[in-house]
């Protein structure tokens, strides 16, 4: 019955591993800041753990990975965004996907914050 089993979940998982894409980490990425408020919209590099203020937005970019061979296709960053407004708050912490920012978006009442591309 083991045997089964796991001759059953091999058969299942094969095309799921077969289809996984290597990612490679890149030295820095392009994010996009938008201010509700004002309209503004601001696009910045950032290099590898390296910050930018935007407001009172702090914007820290920790990793951005994308798939091996195609640099301009589906980045995926991991950013903290911090708030002095509110008392150095962090505010975001996590991975946003360029494709899909809505998937794991900041949540904040003035600005927007989402990856556009990563850059070597």
């Amino acid at each position: 019955m083991l045997r089964i089993l796991a001759l059953f979940c091999s058969v299942l998982l094969t095309p799921v591993v077969a289809s996984a894409q290597q990612a490679t980490s890149a030295a820095g990425a392009s994010l996009r800041v938008l201010d509700r408020t004002t309209g503004e919209l601001e696009d910045i590099t950032l290099q590898r753990e390296s910050a930018a203020r935007m407001g009172s937005l702090i914007v820290t970019l920790r990793e951005c990975r994308y798939p091996r061979r195609a640099i301009n296709s589906n980045a995926y960053a991991y950013i903290t965004v911090v708030d002095e407004n509110l008392g150095g708050v962090e505010v975001f912490s996590g991975w946003m996907i360029a494709s899909s920012p809505a998937l794991n978006s900041m949540e904040h009442t003035r600005y927007d914050v989402w990856v556009l591309r990563c850059k070597n």
